[in-house]
């Protein structure tokens, strides 16, 4: 003999699983958010400059030709662990002379190449750019880019 489904079983199990999975939502949801907060952001290294270096970011709209941890445009280079790929990751002067220069040696009005604008930053905008640089190096982001600094 066959069982046959009714209309409240169906229901039931509807409502059951719709609740199972809602309940996991919210706890993978909630995992993410305490993994991010306490573990892979480091908060404390969030200095004036480095904040000011994201706006710098922002203003300009490098997002719109670089990526930092995947997110942006794949027009020109990934920019999370710049400075350990430079070799100065330890020294904010050294990455600060580093960044300026490179910023400042881009050709520019060369037809047909791939061109980072000349942007005419102040020293202090500089240093907070490679501030922000450094600190987003500090970020665990699991291996995120693949590539080596070295």
């Amino acid at each position: 003999m066959r069982e046959v489904m009714t209309k409240s079983m169906a229901r039931n199990i509807f409502f059951g699983g719709s609740l199972f999975f809602i309940i996991i939502f919210v706890g993978l949801t909630a995992h993410s958010h305490r993994y991010m907060v306490t573990t892979s952001t480091d908060a404390e290294g969030l200095t004036e400059s480095v904040i000011k270096g994201k706006h710098v970011w922002e203003r300009h709209a490098c997002i719109n030709c670089h990526s930092i941890m995947g997110e942006g445009a794949y027009f020109a280079p990934e920019l999370m662990n710049v400075m350990a790929r430079w070799g100065v990751e330890d020294d904010p002067d050294a990455a600060f002379e580093t960044l300026k220069a490179w910023m400042q040696a881009m050709p520019t009005g060369i037809e047909g190449r791939r061109q980072m604008p000349l942007f005419d930053l102040s020293d202090e905008e500089y240093r907070a750019l490679s501030d922000f640089l450094l600190w987003t190096n500090t970020i665990d982001a699991q291996g995120w880019p693949p590539n080596d600094a070295g």
